[in-house]
């Protein structure tokens, strides 16, 4: 952690855990120090409602009287995760295949986080397409709202059409930017 922390300190760390619902988590700096509040403004105004635990984030910190907090996300990657597939519907699918799929913008329908799935739809088609709580999970998300903005690698799964990846709407368009 930085050594002054009356002013901001730029910190690299871990999502120790992230409760949309509370609309608040905690971040875990990898330099050590006190966990650092996430709240979901903050995570907004870098246009994601939630991130996934263990999530490795980049973000600008202050302390205050109650701790240290967030007030700038600058940079979100998923999890380190093992090379073993997500879901079955993707066993038959050479993973280059899928990362040379396009993007595709898309709104969330709808997604209930204890049932693990939801569904979305692609601007411009009526389909829905399925969301799985383990793909975003992937994607280094935890959650996602009615209407939210998102974009998401489509394959034709074992059940249908289904979300392959998932990403928020500003970072997929800050991803394609640096392409």
């Amino acid at each position: 952690m930085a050594e002054d922390l009356g002013g901001m300190s730029h910190i690299r760390g871990r999502v120790k855990w992230f409760d949309p619902a509370k609309g608040y988590g905690f971040v875990v700096s990898e330099t050590g120090g006190p966990d650092i509040l996430l709240h979901v403004n903050v995570l907004r105004n870098f246009g994601q409602s939630s991130v996934a635990d263990g999530a490795a984030v980049e973000i600008m910190t202050h302390r205050t009287d109650r701790g240290v907090q967030a007030v700038e996300v600058l940079s979100i990657a998923p999890p380190e995760r093992d090379d073993t597939l997500v879901l079955s519907d993707f066993e038959d699918l050479d993973t280059d295949i899928i990362q040379e799929t396009p993007m595709e913008p898309a709104r969330v329908k709808w997604f209930d986080k204890g049932k693990g799935f939801g569904f979305a739809n692609i601007f411009g088609r009526g389909e829905d397409v399925f969301l799985h709580i383990e793909v975003l999970r992937q994607s280094g998300l935890a959650d996602l709202q009615p209407g939210e903005a998102i974009a998401m690698r489509v394959i034709d799964g074992k059940r249908g059409r289904m979300a392959a990846e998932v990403l928020a709407w500003e970072t997929a368009i800050a991803t394609k930017g640096d392409q």
